[in-house]
């Protein structure tokens, strides 16, 4: 396989047209529905006492009310991005706003557990049509790869500036409003997407896709859903039987899936995408990159709330800080891979995020808060610049006709690094509290209250607080001590995952090009996938003001792609 780079098109080739105020405009439509989708992750963190309080769930009702929304979303990804490129993208996304619209409502008038439960559920189906079809729309309004760059920079930052904004619009609307505010909110947001999208966002489908396959959809199902819900079981509940046989099911469809997608007629994937060295090793670095995020939020978050013995309101506003310090790092990370290796720049955002992961592994229970937000901001920062240049480098190799395929697994790859991150970092670090307070547990202790003391810092708090005088504040701050070296332990090891994906970095991905797609061009055709620069063969979409004329190198195009943009 030979793989060529340069850093602009051959001179008889024209170049890809540039966006105008009407395609810049239409990402600001785009922002709405990713903000709200990752928002959704996190918002009834806040809320859950107050549902618990009204509705009055079963300790298992609760889990799936907190966790049945991404394990939906984790597992319709891959379908929805097929049946984006065969129905329309725009289409799909208004359907999905519509549903997401309505499941909202459904949800903050629940008057159930069970309702509650099925709302949430509905709302992640209308999720997993929003997130690939966003990428993938940013792929057909941007053609220039220096400005779809700095695009996909700014959609990554509102992915993950959602999830941190999410618990804390949640906090203030619980403050004055009931429960259910907190899924009203998207409401209004969905029905400005319904009005602004027909009139801005281009349709975009493709019709030598096929017919859809549905035995694939179900086995893409089958294969996400379990590898999710078994990896959270285990890093919530350990190593036990059901967890193990329900992640090793999920595994074994996944199997299926693959052979399914290389032997179908008309498959949902072109597995074809992941013969380019550029496409798979970005899939996998967004999820190292998700991996270290998820696994360390978790740590992050308890030690406000547990150590520093902050309110969740206040918790989630400091948390909130780091987000906003590195808000400028992904539209920097695009300006920097304009000017030299994109390995390079990925490789540094490794390394700038194992330094901080490093500075948080000095952190003691009693460290200043500044410590702990600058070594936040270092980490998040680095993270940031990886994850964004990665979805642009990937999106800018998967041909227009392909992109929402190319968004799902982009996105699918980023659910499973937080699963992996949360079950694997929160092991190590499960496992270094409990060794900790093995022998550190007063004598006469009844045998519940310190097994609750031994598995966590919060069941320690929660003894503690039952316990007289000096007892009590010699248990809790043993707890924070063993939490905060299992934390130590966690960091530790993420900086030496983040080195690691350092060194992948330059040697997997050196030589690639700089900017976007054009200096990957070559190297697609000879992975026998499409280039990038041959885009849309067809005339703009009438009406839309979008520019749809051919990208460069555009020419005749293979006879099994023949991707047209449908008329509106």
């Amino acid at each position: 396989m030979t793989f060529t780079s340069y850093t602009s098109p051959p001179p008889s080739q024209p170049s890809p047209p540039a966006a105008g105020r009407r395609e810049w405009i239409a990402l600001g439509v785009l922002l709405l529905p990713c903000l709200l989708v990752s928002m959704d992750v996190s918002v009834l963190y806040f809320a859950v006492p107050f549902l618990t309080a009204e509705l009055e769930p079963s300790s298992v009702q609760q889990l799936w009310i907190l966790d049945v929304y991404g394990f939906v979303l984790a597992g319709l990804l891959i379908t929805m991005g097929a049946l984006g490129d065969r129905i329309g993208r725009r289409k799909l996304l208004l359907s999905g706003a519509l549903l997401f619209g309505l499941a909202s409502g459904v949800a903050a008038y629940a008057q159930s557990a069970e309702m509650l439960i099925a709302a949430r559920a509905l709302l992640g189906i209308g999720g997993a049509t929003l997130m690939p079809s966003t990428l993938a729309l940013i792929r057909n309004l941007f053609h220039d790869a220096k400005q779809r760059g700095k695009a996909v920079a700014i959609w990554s930052s509102a992915m993950m500036g959602g999830i941190a904004v999410g618990p804390v619009l949640s906090g203030a609307l619980l403050e004055h409003f009931w429960w259910g505010s907190v899924f009203l909110i998207n409401a209004p947001a969905m029905v400005l997407l319904l009005v602004c999208g027909p009139l801005l966002l281009p349709e975009f489908k493709n019709p030598a896709a096929g017919r859809f396959d549905l035995p694939g959809s179900l086995l893409s199902l089958l294969a996400m859903l379990p590898t999710v819900y078994g990896i959270k079981e285990i890093a919530r509940d350990g190593l036990a039987l059901r967890p193990v046989l329900v992640l090793a099911a999920g595994l074994l469809a996944a199997a299926a899936f693959v052979y399914r997608q290389r032997t179908a007629r008309h498959p949902m994937l072109d597995l074809e995408l992941f013969r380019h060295r550029g496409f798979s090793v970005s899939v996998l670095m967004n999820l190292l990159a998700m991996f270290a995020v998820v696994g360390c939020a978790v740590f992050f978050t308890q030690y406000l709330q547990t150590v520093r013995g902050m309110s969740p309101m206040e918790a989630a506003l400091w948390n909130l800080l780091p987000t906003l310090a590195v808000g400028g790092m992904a539209p920097a990370a695009a300006v920097f891979a304009q000017r030299m290796d994109r390995a390079y720049v990925i490789a540094l955002g490794f390394v700038i995020a194992a330094g901080g992961f490093v500075w948080l592994s000095w952190l003691e229970p009693g460290s200043a808060l500044w410590f702990v937000l600058v070594a936040s901001s270092v980490y998040a920062s680095g993270l940031v610049m990886v994850m964004s240049l990665g979805n642009e480098l990937a999106i800018g190799l998967a041909p227009p006709e392909r992109a929402g395929s190319a968004s799902a697994l982009l996105e699918s790859g980023t659910e499973l690094g937080g699963a992996l991150g949360m079950a694997i970092l929160g092991s190590i670090g499960s496992a270094v509290y409990r060794a900790d307070m093995a022998d550190a547990l007063p004598a006469g202790l009844p045998s519940a209250a310190a097994d609750a003391a031994r598995e966590t810092l919060a069941g320690a708090a929660a003894v503690a607080a039952e316990l007289p005088g000096r007892a009590g504040e010699a248990l809790l701050t043993t707890a924070r001590s063993a939490f905060t070296d299992g934390l130590q332990s966690a960091v530790l090891c993420a900086a030496g995952v983040m080195t690691c994906a350092a060194v992948l970095a330059v040697m997997l991905l050196r030589g690639l090009g700089r900017a976007g797609a054009e200096g990957e061009a070559g190297a697609a055709g000879a992975a026998g996938v499409p280039e990038a620069g041959e885009g849309v063969a067809g005339a703009p979409e009438a009406g839309e003001g979008v520019a749809g004329a051919p990208e460069a190198g555009a020419g005749t195009r293979p006879a099994h792609s023949g991707a047209t943009p449908s008329i509106r």
